[in-house]
């Protein structure tokens, strides 16, 4: 398996669609499924076995990118999950002690964390590195297509 998600708990779900999606999009294969690193250490423990980039989405003390970090030498990137506590999660994520690190994306971005699973793997891979130069043009025409558009309608004057 090129890239595994891993969430918390099953309400993690609408940030790991957005995962799934800019995969999908790149056509690189995934697995997403639950695990938690309080309530079932053995399950996370063996997922940890089998992919080449991990993603892991956490709210609250957000302990499970840093246990699949310790039980793997595979990149693993951490998407904190919006909630009560607000920036718990963000925290816990991204202030691992040293020697296990771990990548962290913004505020439930499982869309960045899956472009940054793919442009680790693109380091190696030539598909997908061509995969994501074509992504990353149609973003850059959109950008140039809805500058055009706003332009149009909201220009008064020299």
């Amino acid at each position: 398996m090129r890239v595994k998600i891993i969430m918390g708990s099953k309400r993690d779900l609408e940030v790991g669609k957005k995962a799934v999606k800019v995969l999908e999009d790149l056509d690189i294969p995934y697995q997403m499924t639950v695990s938690s690193a309080h309530r079932t250490p053995e399950r996370t423990e063996e997922i940890c076995k089998n992919a080449d980039v991990f993603i892991t989405i956490a709210g609250l003390s957000a302990a499970l990118p840093g246990v699949v970090a310790s039980h793997t030498l595979k990149p693993v990137i951490g998407v904190p999950v919006s909630g009560k506590l607000n920036f718990d999660s963000l925290l816990s994520i991204a202030q691992m002690p040293p020697g296990i690190p771990v990548a962290t994306v913004g505020m439930d971005r499982g869309d960045n964390a899956a472009l940054l699973a793919a442009e680790i793997l693109a380091v190696s891979d030539k598909d997908i590195r061509n995969k994501l130069e074509n992504y990353r043009k149609h973003r850059r025409e959109k950008v140039y297509k809805d500058a055009e558009e706003v332009e149009s309608k909201y220009t008064f004057g020299d």
